[in-house]
């Protein structure tokens, strides 16, 4: 399999959060770690983002609020 990196322009078109935030993840260690490139580049492992958006999906998908029951008819006393 090929290891593809990810400049932050494309992690956030990819996950829809600003540069702030994903900064913000990283350093609270909520978000996969950016890979030092050289002195001024750095990147992300594309396998590590669409690990960290499936676990938000699947997540959503556990997490969601039970849909509201709704209460019989004609139960006026």
């Amino acid at each position: 399999m090929q290891t593809r990196l990810l400049r932050l322009p494309e992690v956030s078109a990819k996950t829809g959060l600003p540069r702030s935030t994903i900064y913000r993840k990283v350093a609270q260690g909520n978000f996969p770690r950016i890979r030092k490139l050289g002195e001024r580049t750095s990147a992300f492992v594309e396998s590590e983002i669409d690990e960290w958006i499936l676990a938000r999906v699947d997540c959503a998908d556990r997490c969601a609020a039970p849909p509201p029951r709704r209460s019989k008819a004609g139960g006026a006393p």
